[in-house]
């Protein structure tokens, strides 16, 4: 996979709880998607390929167990591969989030990995590990500070409107 190199460097700011938070939300219902393709599959695995009555799926240990993995495993590979892929997912797009290594690259994918696992716990903490943005100076939660890595606000493009002005400048200096 090929790293993109990150640009704006200079003016990036951290990212504070709120935008977090909503960028969260909108990763959540990504990967609740994720996961029902995942139980689908699953559970037509045991069904179709493993021959079992449609009654004894989901029932035994082991279909649990590995379906529970599955759900993890597709979760952090989601995450990973976003974050190693341009820094952001697609909730954190929408709210201008990236995260990156503590020198503004992109990070790696122990980094990666690390961020997941810190992110199980916050959550399990009931959700500690998050609101530490809001006493860290830095602005840093449980996820960033283990994985040495940084959550930042992305500056805002350039708008529309500029781009129109700019675009009837160009076509006014034609004539």
């Amino acid at each position: 996979m090929t790293q993109r190199r990150f640009t704006q460097l200079d003016s990036v700011t951290p990212a504070a709880l709120p935008r977090r938070l909503a960028a969260m939300l909108y990763d959540g219902f990504l990967v609740l998607a994720i996961w029902l393709v995942v139980t689908v599959m699953h559970m037509a695995f045991l069904r179709f390929v493993l021959g079992r009555s449609a009654e004894s799926i989901g029932t035994g240990n082991l279909a649990v167990a590995t379906l529970r993995l599955l759900l993890v495993c597709s979760a952090a590979a989601f995450f990973t591969y976003c974050w190693r892929r341009g820094g952001m997912t697609l909730g954190m797009q929408t709210w201008r989030l990236r995260v990156q290594n503590a020198q503004g690259g992109p990070i790696s994918l122990s980094q990666s990995l690390i961020r997941c696992m810190a992110a199980w716990v916050s959550l399990a903490a009931a959700g500690l590990g998050y609101w530490w943005v809001l006493v860290d100076p830095q602005k840093r939660s449980w996820p960033d500070i283990a994985s040495g890595t940084q959550t930042v606000v992305l500056p805002k493009a350039a708008g529309k409107k500029a781009a129109r002005h700019k675009a009837a400048q160009n076509k006014a200096a034609q004539k």
